[in-house]
């Protein structure tokens, strides 16, 4: 199976580099992955709605350049189901027992995902209510992605 992460923006703090590292090593043993990034834009201060919209869905259009009908995507988005790590390892199992070769996860800038890339998504996934910087979810997103393999694969892992 291949994995793609597809998210708006470049990670600039070594912290968040150095984690992201960390893990696309470790998953290395299980799954194909790649990380694309395409530029996000330039949100002026007290942007109104109107501006919102129009960013989320310029950032929305670079994304859909790189996911295939083919693909079968899921989207970060507040919105989304919560399921626990137990569940999402199911459905990645359950993907793959279905021939899905190729999952992308999306995730979006501080703005959030374009009304296209959410009506594209096959699944809408959050990890919580509360908002995270769009770094950091690429982090959590990753050791999640480990974490479900490591449950897929009957490994030990913290609880």
């Amino acid at each position: 199976m291949k994995i793609t992460c597809l998210t708006v923006g470049k990670v600039k703090e070594k912290f968040y580099t150095q984690a992201i590292a960390e893990f696309v090593k470790r998953l290395g043993k299980y799954v194909k992955l790649e990380i694309k990034e395409v530029p996000d834009e330039k949100t002026p201060d007290k942007a109104g709605e109107k501006l919102e919209v129009q960013i989320r869905d310029t950032e929305g259009l670079k994304l859909l350049r790189y996911i295939r009908d083919t693909d079968y995507v899921i989207a970060l988005a507040i919105e989304g189901e919560m399921p626990d790590s137990v569940q999402l390892a199911g459905r990645i199992e359950q993907l793959g027992v279905c021939g899905v070769s190729h999952i992308v996860f999306v995730i979006g800038g501080s703005l959030g995902l374009g009304s296209e890339v959410l009506r594209r998504a096959d699944y809408k996934l959050s990890f919580s209510r509360m908002t995270f910087p769009h770094q950091l979810m690429r982090v959590i997103l990753l050791e999640q992605i480990y974490r479900c393999f490591r449950i897929i694969n009957g490994e030990p892992y913290h609880k």
